[in-house]
């Protein structure tokens, strides 16, 4: 009786000890200013049936762009790696030589990466259909999405980040603006440069540190119709050398119309008519479909970038292969929804909102968010769902953290990041080639100073 009441006096220390967290996490999370209270771990060996540790496993938690791995693993699953978006090039002109002899319909698919180089081929293609000049209008058609308003968490609507989707969105609407000292001034330069865009450079050199170089240039966007002034002032380190900031400031019609105009004169191609939204009309024939990357491609730029635009493309998609168009938000979370439900797999206090977790409503629990990445272990999909993480100290979001840890290169891992909270998912390979699936979720004031804590589990976990 007594050595049986001893087995059990141990395993219950042992299922104790297991629940707590590594003493380097707490110590981490105790210079932070954190509270443990908010905080939500969830860590388990992806083969096993019991996680390892579980830290408020169970709390609806904020989770910023780890988001990003629910709407990811729903698409790879319900569309397959496989799946393409298309962009078509429609007219209900007649051609004459190489005339078209009306306007010209260009119809999105939604494909959330039609960058500059793709939509500089798809012109070309079209060029190569024979046609030169286009007597008529551009018309943009964006109908198969129906976005409705996007607020900002920010207030910084003219960040690249927080550029609402479109189902025809090029470029991802983005302008890079670069930044260079030049003796004593700062030479800026944007690329695309269109002419609804100008710029106003007031900034100075300065000497120091290139510490918060975003937060010392001021910025002022003023619009007049479709054109758009954006002034820099403010002072600009030497130190920072050069220096790239995304903004995306013009209406989706005026960046699509001017970058397509710019880039089919640029081919040899003519085109002097308007541009404006509309529909293609139904006695339309096609002249070209363009087809995008694939799906098991795009989550690679979701997931490593943490590409919010892209994230809130994919859940519209999965809105309307599997819902009608137009797809709305909120089609896609039922999409995710319906997934879940048929890998019974109950998630209570889950909120979906945009797909990206760009968003103060998002909840999941870590313990559920483990669940997911265990579940993604085991499906047909995990080549590609495992290569779309950042590499720790390699790449993606993940490149400048823990370069010189023995972690580093041996964990896919997702961050997310938001005002009050801070984030990670993933995978780690232990030093004795065990996988683990590995949540943290932070919610707290001092949240932006919890990367130390996650880097202490990360390092525990690899070394243990």
């Amino acid at each position: 009786m007594r050595i049986l009441l001893l087995i059990l006096t141990w395993f219950a220390s042992f299922a104790a000890l297991a629940a707590d967290l590594p003493a380097s996490v707490v110590s981490a999370l105790r210079e932070a200013g954190i509270p443990q209270s908010a905080v939500g771990v969830w860590v388990q060996q992806v083969d096993a049936k019991k996680p390892l540790i579980q830290q408020n496993s169970n709390r609806a938690m904020n989770p910023a762009s780890t988001m990003k791995l629910l709407t990811t693993s729903a698409a790879l699953n319900t569309l397959s790696p496989a799946y393409t978006w298309h962009t078509e090039a429609l007219t209900n002109a007649s051609q004459q030589g190489d005339v078209l002899q009306g306007d010209l319909v260009l119809k999105g698919g939604g494909d959330p990466a039609l960058t500059l180089e793709r939509f500089w081929m798809l012109l070309r293609d079209l060029r190569q259909q024979g046609i030169r000049e286009i007597a008529g209008d551009l018309v943009l058609d964006d109908s198969v999405f129906e976005v409705g308003s996007s607020d900002t968490l920010d207030g910084q609507s003219d960040r690249a980040y927080n550029a609402p989707p479109s189902a025809l969105l090029v470029n991802f609407r983005a302008h890079n603006i670069s930044f260079k000292p030049e003796a004593e001034k700062v030479f800026v330069s944007i690329d695309p440069a269109l002419p609804a865009l100008r710029l106003v450079n007031q900034l100075r050199v300065v000497e120091g540190p290139c510490e918060d170089w975003k937060g010392r240039i001021k910025r002022d966007v003023v619009r007049e119709g479709d054109n758009v002034t954006v002034a820099f002032s403010g002072a600009y380190p030497r130190d920072c050398g050069e220096k790239t900031l995304e903004l995306s400031v013009l209406d989706n019609t005026t960046y699509v119309g001017q970058f397509f105009t710019q880039l089919w004169r640029g081919q040899g191609g003519v085109f002097n008519g308007k541009v404006r939204a509309g529909t293609a009309p139904t006695e339309s024939r096609l002249l070209l479909r363009g087809e995008s990357l694939p799906l098991g491609d795009v989550i690679k730029l979701i997931n490593k970038n943490s590409n919010n635009v892209m994230a809130r493309q994919l859940l519209l998609t999965l809105g309307a292969e599997k819902s009608g168009i137009p797809s709305t938000p909120e089609k896609g979370v039922q999409v995710v929804r319906a997934w879940l439900d048929e890998n019974k797999r109950d998630f209570p206090e889950l909120v979906l909102e945009n797909g990206a977790g760009l968003s103060r409503n998002e909840r999941i629990s870590a313990e559920h968010m483990g669940q997911l990445l265990t579940d993604q272990w085991r499906s047909s999909t995990m080549p590609e769902f495992m290569s779309s993480l950042p590499i720790v100290a390699v790449d993606g979001t993940m490149k400048k953290r823990l370069n010189s840890s023995s972690v580093a290169g041996q964990a896919h891992i997702k961050t997310g990041l938001l005002d009050g909270v801070k984030c990670m998912a993933g995978y780690v390979l232990d030093r004795k080639g065990q996988r683990w699936a590995v949540v943290m979720l932070v919610n707290h004031a001092q949240a932006t100073k919890a990367g130390v804590a996650m880097d202490a589990l990360l390092e525990w976990l690899y070394s243990r």
